[in-house]
């Protein structure tokens, strides 16, 4: 289970630095095996490979005759790279995917749970100011009730 927010730095290669309180976890689960892909909210998402399989077999399923079907693969999948973190824990972003996301020097990696989310720091910090502002202080149906 991955959670929490840590500020890193890409390397001028595009690395990106594994934190060590995932790392373990990772080589655990999937060997170090990661697939990195793009998000619709202008971020990347970064999936242990077995956590992504059934994502991306259960979408590849769906009929690509429907144009929003076919937009999300190939967005998902069309972005999609297999990576394996080096001995050091890092992972290349590859330009692509740098580009995609506006990824510069400062990024902030988000666990999800199950995956995480890699921001650009600016970006980051200007979605969280306007993301958690609920207009008119309408929450989604699936938060009534809710607590912290």
């Amino acid at each position: 289970m991955f959670q929490g927010a840590t500020q890193l730095n890409l390397d001028s290669k595009g690395r990106l630095g594994i934190p060590a309180r995932h790392r373990d976890a990772l080589l655990a689960h999937c060997a170090g095996q990661l697939v990195l892909t793009a998000d619709a909210d202008g971020c990347l998402l970064i999936y242990p490979q077995p956590e992504w399989e059934p994502i991306r077999d259960r979408l590849l399923k769906m009929s690509a005759l429907d144009p929003r079907i076919r937009a999300l693969q190939r967005r998902l999948v069309g972005y999609a790279e297999e990576l394996e973190m080096d001995a050091a824990g890092r992972v290349l972003v590859s330009p692509a995917l740098r580009a995609y996301a506006a990824l510069d020097k400062k990024v902030m990696l988000i666990g999800q749970g199950n995956k995480f989310e890699l921001w650009d720091e600016a970006k980051w910090q200007a979605q969280q100011e306007t993301e958690l502002s609920f207009a008119n202080g309408e929450l989604p149906k699936e938060l009534e009730g809710f607590t912290l």
